[in-house]
């Protein structure tokens, strides 16, 4: 039995003339056309068109996945030590330069004077006990963490085994090791330079797609089982549970490179709050006027 251009669905189109397009071409009656021939005669005319967009299609497809395919996943590197993650570079030789509380640090100030400095009245009366005349065998006092980058003098900054920052102090002769790794535990008794823990805090970093961007930042150090020492010569206190917190900052100005310590002191026992600090130093070309002194 035949079956009509209508109820093989497609179209009106087919109605009352002739269909054709680029691919096929299909006569019909206004009566019946034999089923089978309707059916070859339309696949005929459809077939190269579908296989060919079948063809395009499958073939993005192909082109899609090999694109996916060669883009391998990164692989896991390996961290950065220390000082190639360093965001400024700090080592070198630095004087520092005293543009500010000039009668507190260049000289040993007088009994009693702890202008500026935020002490409890405990502080207090321990700094009024102090003695001029033993000031001799307290010397080391004052070259402690808390106190020692207010000294007047130089520095000699290094990396050692690029992991810790190595330095050094021509005034005192002290030695100060920042880690990086704050997983290392703290020596077994407290010291004048104490265990500091470094980081870095980093401020800007590389962007999306294009050009890099300039890093920049900041190197974070916090130094804790210390020794009891002093904030200034003349017997200024710090107790043992006092916690040093240090930004070192670099800038230049004028063709000239410098960096700032700003230093942040907190004390339960002989600061009513934080005092805080800040330290210029200028670098040097060279070692030439490096000259180590001990404490005294």
């Amino acid at each position: 039995m035949g079956l009509g251009i209508r109820e093989l669905g497609i179209g009106e189109s087919f109605a009352n003339g002739e269909f054709r397009d680029s691919n096929f071409y299909i006569l019909y009656s206004d009566f019946y056309m034999d089923r089978a021939k309707a059916f070859r005669s339309f696949v005929r005319g459809v077939a190269p068109a579908a296989f060919g967009l079948a063809v395009f299609l499958f073939a993005m497809v192909i082109m899609g996945n090999s694109g996916v395919a060669s883009q391998q996943p990164a692989q896991p590197q390996a961290p950065q030590t220390p000082r190639a993650a360093a965001p400024i570079d700090l080592t070198g030789y630095w004087v520092s330069v005293v543009t500010e509380d000039w009668r507190w640090r260049m000289l040993t100030p007088p009994k009693g004077d702890y202008t500026s400095v935020p002490l409890t009245p405990e502080g207090r009366k321990v700094a009024d006990t102090w003695d001029p005349a033993k000031a001799a065998s307290d010397g080391c006092k004052a070259y402690g963490a808390a106190g020692i980058m207010r000294m007047p003098g130089r520095l000699n900054i290094t990396w050692e085994n690029d992991t810790p920052l190595k330095v050094e102090t021509d005034a005192g002769r002290h030695t100060r090791w920042l880690r990086f790794a704050s997983t290392q535990k703290p020596a077994d008794s407290a010291s004048w330079q104490g265990h500091s823990v470094a980081s870095w805090e980093l401020t800007g970093g590389r962007g999306g797609r294009g050009a890099a961007t300039a890093r920049g930042g900041s190197l974070k150090v916090v130094t804790t089982n210390l020794r009891v020492g002093y904030l200034r010569k003349n017997g200024v206190p710090y107790s043992e549970n006092a916690v040093v917190t240090e930004y070192f900052d670099r800038h230049a100005a004028y063709g000239t490179e410098w960096f700032t310590v700003t230093t942040i002191v907190d004390d339960p026992r002989y600061l009513t709050q934080t005092f805080i600090t800040s330290t210029h130093f200028k670098r040097e070309p060279d070692g030439a006027k490096w000259s180590p002194a001990p404490c005294e």
